[in-house]
């Protein structure tokens, strides 16, 4: 059987696993055992224990359950009332008003947590109401937030880009500083749509709120403090080569254990909740990956990526070529699976392409996980859709068509990137080099 038909068959009983039902990780390791046994005569047994363990106990994925923590710490906590409280008197008298504070809540919200879910729900219970109360449109309240809440997978800590570096064996580290500038640009570009419409649109210009004392800025300014501190201290002591991601990590579980104390939200309850949060979205994570690095080895084993990349080596498409056509799929996948799924389910395959191509790996870690933010906004299966959804009553239409700017934008962010490599490497070169 020729490598077309093999890759066709093994897609088929993918799509036949995840149409009836089973988990990603388990459908992945299914398909796994499949290729193996069909194309191979080598023992299943194994090769599994021995790749799922090889790929589970890396010191690199030691971080991970530590800022899923952090965040579910953070979550439980009245953070949400600081930001808003903090960011009104800030925000509020530039053009667009409070719905600045969607965008910027989000993204300094993501610098703490690395969970989009986390992110969005925690700024949206704060901001959803104060806009609805302040006569804010439906319609840009719910795009602002649905779209920002994306910013927790690439604003480090991010747990896909944890992900995707032991995926394909990259520097943490770097990852995170490479997603800083490109987290900042999303920020902008969301931040400069809210104020063309507080300009240009009629409704945008009689919300213009009232400027905000002096005093106000002050006591908004001193409420907002620990949350930057303890975001510099974490991001800061990665760049600042003080600690590793895991290190790093640990800070912010203290950090966060500490301010959840200040704040008087720290109960044995709320304790308990995070660590169990924590346990339940570690396990799930941990299956996607056991199930991507079997089904790893098993395309090695039948010899898939290598033809896959012989052929579209083949084709002579340039490195720009390549990025167009893996942004369309990366969008297509979107509109079934999570960003975390796209990683795990296709590193195997497109991994190859992207070395064979001789596209810088740090620097598309940071492309898949921009582009994987855009699969939580994409119709139908769009997790922070459903999340909005939920939060507001409106129907998954109107959410969809009210995110619909932000998508642009974030393909407009993708389009940056893609002609400016810089946005994602000079931060990491810089550190290399002082290093």
């Amino acid at each position: 059987m020729d490598q077309l038909a093999v890759s066709g068959l093994l897609l088929v009983v993918l799509v036949t696993l995840l149409g009836s039902g089973v988990w990603i990780g388990l459908s992945l390791l299914g398909v796994g055992v499949f290729a193996m046994t069909m194309f191979t005569t080598r023992p299943i047994g194994d090769a599994m224990a021995t790749t799922i363990w090889s790929h589970t106990s890396l010191w690199g994925l030691s971080a991970l359950p530590l800022f899923i923590w952090m965040g579910e710490i953070l979550f439980r906590s009245k953070l949400s009332e600081t930001l808003f409280s903090g960011l009104s008197p800030l925000m509020r008298r530039l053009p667009g008003g409070l719905l600045h504070v969607n965008v910027v809540g989000c993204s300094t919200f993501a610098a703490i947590s690395g969970s989009s879910a986390a992110t969005l729900m925690t700024i949206g219970k704060m901001t959803m109401p104060q806009l609805k109360k302040h006569g804010y449109p439906d319609a840009l309240a719910i795009g602002t937030l649905a779209g920002a809440g994306t910013l927790g997978l690439l604003i480090p800590p991010s747990i896909t880009m944890i992900i995707y570096g032991v995926t394909v064996q990259e520097s943490i580290g770097r990852l995170f500083i490479a997603g800083v500038l490109p987290g900042l640009m999303l920020t902008g570009l969301f931040t400069a749509y809210i104020m063309l419409w507080g300009v240009v649109s009629a409704d945008g210009r009689k919300l213009r709120e009232e400027r905000s004392s002096l005093r106000e800025k002050l006591k908004g300014a001193a409420q907002l403090s620990p949350i930057v501190g303890l975001i510099v201290a974490v991001i800061g002591s990665i760049y600042a080569g003080i600690a590793s991601p895991t290190e790093a990590a640990t800070l912010g579980v203290i950090g966060a254990l500490i301010l959840s104390a200040a704040q008087g939200s720290l109960s044995r309850e709320s304790l308990k909740a995070s660590l169990l949060g924590t346990v339940k979205t570690t396990s799930m994570i941990m299956l996607l990956l056991a199930g991507s690095a079997f089904l790893t080895l098993a395309m090695g084993f039948t010899g898939l990526p290598r033809a896959l990349a012989e052929w579209i080596g083949g084709l002579g498409l340039s490195s720009a070529m390549l990025i167009a056509v893996l942004t369309a799929f990366y969008i297509f996948l979107g509109c079934f699976l999570d960003g975390i799924s796209m990683i795990v389910l296709t590193m195997a395959v497109i991994e190859p392409l992207v070395r064979e191509g001789g596209i810088d790996m740090i620097w598309f870690g940071v492309f898949v996980v921009l582009v994987g933010e855009m699969a939580l906004i994409t119709p139908p299966i769009g997790f922070n859709l459903f999340l909005v959804e939920s939060m507001t009553g409106r129907g998954i239409g109107f959410v969809s068509a009210a995110t619909l700017p932000m998508f642009l934008l974030m393909l407009l962010g993708v389009v940056l990137l893609s002609l400016f490599p810089d946005l994602a490497l000079w931060l990491p070169e810089a550190m290399r080099s002082r290093d």
